[in-house]
């Protein structure tokens, strides 16, 4: 199944010069969800990641880090934008194209040494991917590596990130 065909193009969103990649068209078809959802799994068992845990950042992390973490019989942390979590968290924040943004996670998410892989539907500058690395770090968890829907070759996020393992199934 050509996964790629399912994703919907829609320029100059969310601002003039953009072309927005949108999933919604993907994960509205079974077959096609279900495919990305397998494929994801299948190229993680093949670099050989064994995760304790799969992060997932908010909001587009939360759709496929759960159903990675199913199949990996891995259990899910969400990290979340400042504000959304209950109890003590760990922040950590980055640099935006204008200006800078925050993710949090809780402090008991993860316990020292444990293994964990991050998720999200996209990379593009790498500093959404980054700051969650920087969360895992400051909780002692081992970061085995990052899978990626989509990566946007050309502004090099990859780049930001660690040395571990990256597993993207779509590149533009």
């Amino acid at each position: 199944m050509d996964i790629q065909s399912l994703i919907r193009n829609i320029p100059d969103f969310p601002k003039p010069g953009i072309l927005f990649r949108d999933i919604t068209t993907l994960l509205k078809h079974p077959e096609g969800l279900r495919h990305t959802a397998d494929t994801l799994s299948k190229r993680c068992q093949e670099m050989g990641l064994e995760p304790d845990y799969v992060l997932g950042m908010e909001s587009r992390g939360f759709i496929f880090a759960p159903l990675l973490a199913y199949q990996l019989k891995a259990g899910f942390i969400p990290v979340r934008k400042p504000g959304k979590l209950p109890g003590a968290v760990y922040s950590v924040e980055y640099e935006l194209e204008y200006g800078t943004d925050c993710l949090e996670m809780h402090q008991d998410a993860v316990e020292e040494g444990k293994r964990v892989i991050v998720v999200d539907d996209l990379i593009a500058t790498g500093g959404t991917a980054k700051a969650t690395a920087d969360l895992v770090e400051q909780c002692g968890g081992h970061l085995e590596g990052f899978v990626f829907l989509i990566e946007l070759m050309d502004l090099g996020g990859r780049k930001k990130l660690p040395d571990v393992p990256i597993v993207s199934l779509i590149e533009y």
